[in-house]
């Protein structure tokens, strides 16, 4: 069932109200039929007992397919609410724990999981949390996140700071392309901990 807060953008002309003279023309099954005059593709398209939907109005000549169009409609918006969900799954901020002395092998199991979430296209909210003396060693909080930066290859986004106990940073996927400024980045990230250090 289609959900009831899902309305479709898009917007197809059928039948009667396509303006093309001539039409490229698609057969249900999806086989070219040939490009054939608007009267000649509506004609085809009713003694098959459906529709003709523009389906590439910008193409030229413009596309249409001969198909139901109440069975077109729902196809496209099934795909239109699927892409619309991926993109607001994309948009999701995850959050990972880790602590100043973390075993390798903890590490080793977090950093899967946040390079899994990076690949989802989530952000990633790194926690570094501190406890009694670790805060007088605040310097190992920056270390370990100049670490995940570079382990992931992501792209901090705003600055390392502390809050309280813990230690914060925001990672987001790297598009394609983009991942050559991270070495940059992680030496800035050291810097910074060297200037907090002082």
């Amino acid at each position: 069932m289609a959900s009831k807060s899902f309305k479709s953008k898009s917007f197809w002309r059928v039948n009667e109200n396509i303006r093309a003279d001539k039409l490229r023309v698609v057969a249900a099954d999806g086989k070219q039929v040939g490009v054939l005059s608007f009267q000649e593709a509506l004609k085809k398209a009713e003694d098959s007992g459906l529709d003709l939907v523009e389906i590439a109005s910008r193409a030229k000549p413009p596309v249409a397919k001969i198909i139901d169009f109440a069975k077109f409609r729902y196809q496209q918006d099934k795909k239109e609410r699927e892409a619309a969900l991926k993109e607001k799954k994309g948009t999701e901020q995850k959050e990972i724990w880790l602590t100043p002395f973390i075993a390798n092998n903890d590490y080793q199991v977090r950093l899967a999981r946040i390079n899994e979430f990076l690949g989802e296209g989530n952000k990633v909210r790194i926690v570094v949390k501190f406890t009694g003396r670790q805060m007088g060693h605040k310097e190992f909080g920056y270390q370990l996140a100049a670490r995940v930066l570079k382990d992931t290859g992501a792209k901090q986004d705003g600055e390392i700071k502390f809050l309280g106990r813990q230690l914060m940073t925001m990672l987001s996927p790297v598009r394609a392309g983009k991942k050559d400024n991270n070495d940059a980045k992680t030496q800035d990230t050291q810097s910074t901990s060297t200037q907090n250090q002082s």
